[in-house]
């Protein structure tokens, strides 16, 4: 599993305005900026992403994703700016 593909499996069940995802194969660090957070708490959008790769997860076939960040794309325009 690579990065890459992670960010994919993300992408494809979550609309990211930004998304970057590193790691070894086995463990993975996730930023990702949605609309979607707007009005959640960040248990939630953690919750969110994770529900997206839940399946991968149970497998093993990923063994840990860490969420660094998870904003909406104004409160990531502010951090950026």
């Amino acid at each position: 599993m690579t990065p890459e593909q992670v960010k994919q499996y993300i992408e494809a069940g979550l609309d990211c305005a930004f998304i970057k995802v590193e790691g070894d194969g086995h463990h993975f660090y996730a930023t990702v900026v949605s609309a979607a957070f707007e009005g959640k708490r960040l248990i939630d959008r953690h919750r969110m992403v994770k529900e997206v790769i839940a399946s991968r997860l149970a497998s093993n076939e990923i063994h840990a994703l860490s969420i660094v960040k998870a904003a909406t794309p104004d409160e990531w325009a502010k951090q950026q700016a």
